[in-house]
């Protein structure tokens, strides 16, 4: 999470970044500017928010007529790495994925073998995992697990 986000779009994008999520409590200003300059550098462009911020925040951001193609649900307070996953925000998920069938959601933060059917489940399709995955002894058999999790609950919906 940076605090003036429009000022990375240009090092990301000719660094060669596909994707460029900012966080829509520092956003609010410039939100639309902003979508527009990552995408005239070739990026895809997505909102996440905070723990604490309401789901109804990112709603004129997926609506608008210059939209975010996919929405971070952070399931920890953003910072550092190995924080507990909050299950209360996947409620803010099943809202997502009931209003906005189609769209990319993506959760982040304490996702592993013991939390990825509880977000899959929920309808996340991205999933963001660090600590579960480099500090396991066998980090592709938890990134094939969750990979199931997801294929197997995007079947369902």
């Amino acid at each position: 999470m940076v605090t003036n986000p429009i000022d990375y779009v240009e090092p990301l994008g000719k660094a060669g970044a596909s994707g460029f999520t900012f966080h829509v409590e520092v956003s609010k200003e410039n939100w639309q500017e902003l979508i527009q300059k990552i995408k005239l550098k070739g990026m895809r462009p997505g909102v996440a928010l905070k723990p604490g911020t309401p789901i109804e925040e990112v709603y004129p951001l997926i609506n608008s007529e210059n939209p975010v193609e996919m929405v971070l649900v952070m399931t920890v307070e953003p910072g550092f790495g190995g924080q507990k996953f909050m299950p209360e925000m996947m409620e803010k998920v099943r809202m997502l994925r009931n209003k906005y069938p189609s769209l990319d959601i993506e959760v982040d933060g304490g996702l592993g073998p013991s939390t990825i059917d509880v977000a899959a489940s929920a309808g996340a399709n991205c999933i963001v995992a660090g600590s579960s995955v480099f500090g396991a002894p066998e980090p592709a058999a938890v990134i094939s697990l969750m990979r199931k999790s997801v294929l197997e609950n995007q079947e369902k919906c």
